[in-house]
């Protein structure tokens, strides 16, 4: 493997946002400054205005495999991943099987590995068979390489078996991460209940749906000393009661996805299923107050929600259709959106999307320490490109951004110092 100088561009991740160079040798980061010559037999890169970053983490993606290879393959899922600069990405578990067994685990890990670009860092089931009905083996599955335990898009909705599956992670030092939606209160829901629904004619999901399961779970956080973390965060009353929990110094995190800073209800429009998301695109105040969330800290990382479908899926009346939504590609240039409309700093866009998932799952990464694993990503912040479903690396192409410009692309990835992507 050669040794790569990035040369002139902007450094940024970890603590660091500097101008200059960075080299990689034997697959990590050896060193990086204002000036560090040309080492013999160097693959220099360099592009003007170029920002180089850690590989992406992405905390919550679905896949297709095992079970609905149809929809993705892990081979498909790391070609998209690696187009939108993630090296590291956690799957859920509520696949066919579910990953609720120690052989599932090694599985997914052996099969990310294979590919040579991607990192997969499985979830367990928080439940067997992801059913809601009794507790995995979560000692097992830990020592197998979970990363901690989730239903996936599934809540754990019995307030008992929340509390157990709490006091059981915590035993071993472990987070459960929940789907935050009252099942009851969701039930036969397509769109957030409102006006909105009500033009459409679409069943509603009240969005206090979302606050009501966070509100008990922070309150079994506070009863069992257990971490909770809540998947794609959605409206500001939930997010209130986890700036109180975090207040208090309970055990409680949160992370959000791209559609919910950036799209709201009314992209809809005429009954667009790739826009049929769980949980659904709420009104534009609480779109302002998820942003408002990143930029004060509540919200703790970004993550693609990456779900995928193929056509037939999509190709349903928009009350029965399953929601989805596809993210790899796009999760670096839709977060960049609220750099350029000064929500966010840079800084504080790429923390979101690498440091901070990092620590949260307990992975390698998301710095540009020297020592540390070359995954790295270079982007152009103002390179401006438009999301085509169809048109999408990967094999799903159930894009909730279908036909909007995007600012700022991935010019390419490399996984352990090895390019794996190149625009």
């Amino acid at each position: 493997m050669s040794d790569v100088l990035f040369r002139n561009v902007r450094l940024i991740g970890g603590g660091i946002d500097q101008h200059g160079d960075l080299l990689v040798k034997d697959g990590t980061i050896a060193d990086f400054g204002a000036s560090l010559g040309r080492p013999d037999g160097a693959t220099i890169v360099e592009e003007d205005g170029a920002v180089l970053c850690p590989g992406l983490v992405d905390m919550r993606a679905a896949l297709g495999e095992p079970g609905f290879e149809y929809r993705e393959t892990i081979a498909s899922a790391a070609e998209a991943a690696a187009a939108g600069g993630i090296t590291t990405l956690a799957c859920l578990p509520d696949t066919m099987p579910a990953i609720d067994d120690p052989s599932l685990v090694h599985m997914m890990r052996t099969k990310g590995e294979a590919t040579g670009s991607l990192t997969i860092l499985p979830y367990g089931a928080a439940t067997k068979g992801c059913r809601g009905e009794e507790l995995a083996e979560f000692g097992l599955l830990l020592e197998a390489g979970a990363i901690a335990f989730t239903d996936g898009a599934q809540a754990i909705g019995s307030s008992r078996l929340m509390r157990m599956a709490l006091s059981y992670a915590r035993g071993f030092g472990a987070r459960i991460v929940q789907h935050p939606e009252d099942p009851s209160l969701a039930a036969g829901g397509a769109a957030t209940e409102g006006e909105w629904a009500t033009r459409l004619g679409l069943p509603g999901i009240p969005a206090a749906a979302e606050a009501i399961l966070v509100a008990r779970d922070i309150r079994l956080a506070q009863l069992t000393g257990g971490a909770v973390h809540f998947a794609h965060i959605s409206t500001a009353e939930a997010l209130g009661l986890i700036a109180q929990a975090k207040d208090a110094g309970l055990h409680v995190t949160c992370d959000t996805a791209p559609p919910y800073f950036d799209l709201n209800e009314t992209a809809i429009g005429e009954f667009r299923t790739y826009q049929k998301l769980s949980p659904p695109l709420r009104k534009d105040e609480d779109r302002r107050a998820v942003v408002a969330g990143l930029a004060d800290g509540t919200i703790d990382a970004i993550a693609s929600d990456h779900r995928p479908r193929d056509t037939d899926d999509t190709r349903l009346p928009y009350a029965v259709c399953p929601p989805s939504g596809v993210g790899l590609a796009t999760l670096l240039g839709v977060t960049l959106a609220q750099v350029h409309n000064g929500a966010l700093t840079l800084a504080q866009a790429i923390d979101l999307l690498t440091l901070r998932p990092a620590r949260l799952l307990g992975a390698v990464g998301g710095t540009l320490a020297k020592g540390a694993p070359a995954d790295l990503c270079l982007f152009h912040p103002d390179r401006i490109w438009r999301v085509e479903s169809g048109k999408l690396p990967g094999k799903a192409q159930n894009t909730p951004f279908d036909g909007r410009p995007i600012e700022g692309r991935v010019l390419g990835t490399w996984k352990a110092g090895k390019r794996v992507f190149a625009a």
